[in-house]
């Protein structure tokens, strides 16, 4: 089943994935501006330290050149990228772990963004996720990427995914709520 492309930046990243199949490899360069900065926030996210995802997010593209004669369009190209990079990530981590620097704090950061007051807040919050929780709230919350998308990614089925989000924003909620009213207006967890 053929995924259909509602939109032009989905119907541009076709086009450029037929040219690169095609044997045209300049092409690919257009895939690394377009998810650069996505593949290197996610990888930053995991690997907790800014060299490591740099290296990693360099490697990932070169996979994902390497294999994209594989790529069907049954899911969205992000999604298959994010796969790629899940994996990448997830084997760098078993081989080693470092400090963990903070992810939103460094995502603020690039956008130009003045510190939010509650970075401490996330920061804490963030700290007591587990990897996998942290993986489904940085692809739900922030790529806005649906259950089913996530489930592919992650190799789970979307149900799992729906149920896993919901107590992670449970778990979230109770956390901020401990934190008093230091944290009154904050951090949103959800949709």
């Amino acid at each position: 089943m053929e995924k259909l492309y509602v939109n032009k930046q989905d119907a541009d990243i076709k086009l450029v994935i037929e040219q690169v199949q095609t044997g045209d490899k300049q092409a690919y360069t257009h895939i690394i501006r377009r998810y650069q900065q996505q593949i290197f926030l996610y990888c930053y996210y995991l690997l907790k330290n800014q060299e490591e995802a740099e290296d990693a997010a360099q490697e990932i593209f070169i996979k994902g050149l390497e294999y994209i004669h594989q790529f069907v369009p049954t899911v969205s190209f992000s999604a298959w990228l994010y796969k790629i990079a899940q994996n990448h990530c997830n084997d760098l981590l078993k081989r080693n772990t470092r400090t963990f620097k903070s992810f939103i704090q460094y995502k603020l950061n690039l956008k130009q963004q003045p510190i939010h007051e509650y970075t401490d807040l996330i920061h804490e919050l963030m700290d007591q996720l587990t990897l996998e929780e942290r993986q489904i709230l940085l692809l739900r919350s922030l790529e806005e990427y649906s259950y089913e998308e996530i489930a592919t990614i992650m190799e789970l089925k979307p149900s799992a995914i729906r149920k896993k989000y919901e107590r992670l924003r449970k778990k979230l909620i109770h956390q901020k709520e401990k934190g008093g009213k230091k944290y009154e207006h904050s951090f949103k967890t959800g949709r």
